[in-house]
């Protein structure tokens, strides 16, 4: 039996950085945040597989909170709080 599938976090913006590779993805989601409120969400598309890694290191270095990070195929979606 297969489990539900975890409900989609709601995103404020979305920044698509599908077929660019590190550090693009971070350094657009980094541009995406700084015109969002605190606590706004930010969803990254990305295809790199190093956003698996980059995303929460990047995420804790700068006080946002990583809400999820999952893998769809070969892209990546990442959903980010903005820490305040």
């Amino acid at each position: 039996m297969e489990s539900p599938a975890a409900p989609t976090p709601h995103a404020d913006q979305t920044v698509d950085a599908r077929r660019l590779l590190c550090p693009m993805p971070i350094l657009r989601a980094e541009t995406a945040l700084r015109a969002l409120p605190p606590g706004a969400t930010l969803a990254l598309l990305a295809t790199d597989p190093g956003i698996q890694h980059d995303l929460p290191a990047w995420c804790q270095i700068n006080g946002h909170a990583l809400l999820e990070l999952r893998q769809q195929g070969r892209e990546w979606v990442g959903w980010v709080v903005k820490g305040g």
